[in-house]
């Protein structure tokens, strides 16, 4: 196993969790996949012509967005699984808090970006938070934040509100306490290139299986009129087309 220079997680635990994680990545659609919200060909079209794009670069690029939105729930399994190897009692329970230390009373909540929650998801991680802490004054409650506008770890004041053990926290710092490094994550992010590529290779996976061009070609020649087709067949006038 190559040493990857980590020191705050084994070289078999991190390639087996970034391993893991990509198994869990999508890497193919096809015309059923891309069409199963019904897709927007007038939308597809002016994205088209004001981009100067042809439709077919048009339809490869919304295959990457649709295939880009579902693997960015398993970044966030990334994230709040790597602590399932930091042991000295850290959790990654199955429901409740997304990441708890029961002997230390920290109970977190991860987001991936700053402003991914609206005021009313906002609202009840926060009265969840208020709730811990009422019911155990040695708890310490943390939002902490992968992509946070910068690096902290500061009383959470949300809607005029705020207690001293309810945090707003940065990856880097969460990091720090769970680790003891204060480098951790930056090491992680150093390495995680290489550490892809060596599980790229081992199991030889990598790319993107697209088949929705050749199956909009299949149905007809024409792909706007396929596009168009697949939304608007039972409309008036389009039976024409």
């Amino acid at each position: 196993m190559k040493d990857y220079q980590l020191g705050f997680i084994s070289n078999e635990d991190i390639f087996a969790h970034v391993k893991e994680t990509v198994g869990l990545y999508r890497r193919c659609i096809n015309l059923a996949d891309f069409n199963r919200n019904i897709i927007d060909p007038v939308k597809l079209t002016f994205d088209a012509k004001i981009y100067g794009m042809g439709i077919e670069e048009t339809i490869e690029a919304e295959c990457i967005r649709q295939i880009d939105k579902s693997n960015t729930n398993h970044i966030g399994y990334f994230h709040q699984n790597l602590f399932r190897y930091a042991g000295r009692g850290w959790e990654v329970p199955a429901s409740g808090f997304d990441v708890i230390n029961r002997e230390r009373h920290i109970f977190a909540e991860l987001k991936n970006k700053h402003n991914t929650m609206n005021s009313r998801a906002a609202d009840s991680v926060y009265r969840h938070m208020q709730d811990k802490i009422l019911h155990d004054d040695r708890a310490v409650c943390m939002l902490v934040e992968v992509i946070a506008p910068h690096s902290r770890d500061d009383k959470w004041v949300f809607d005029g509100l705020s207690h001293e053990k309810i945090r707003r926290v940065s990856i880097d710092k969460f990091y720090s306490i769970v680790f003891g490094d204060g480098e951790a994550f930056f090491k992680l992010c150093r390495r995680l290139p290489e550490i892809l590529d060596d599980v790229l290779a081992a199991t030889e996976r990598g790319g993107i299986k697209n088949s929705v061009k050749d199956e909009l070609l299949r149905l007809s020649p024409d792909i706007f009129k396929s596009l168009y087709l697949l939304a608007f067949k039972t409309y008036d006038g389009f039976n024409a087309l």
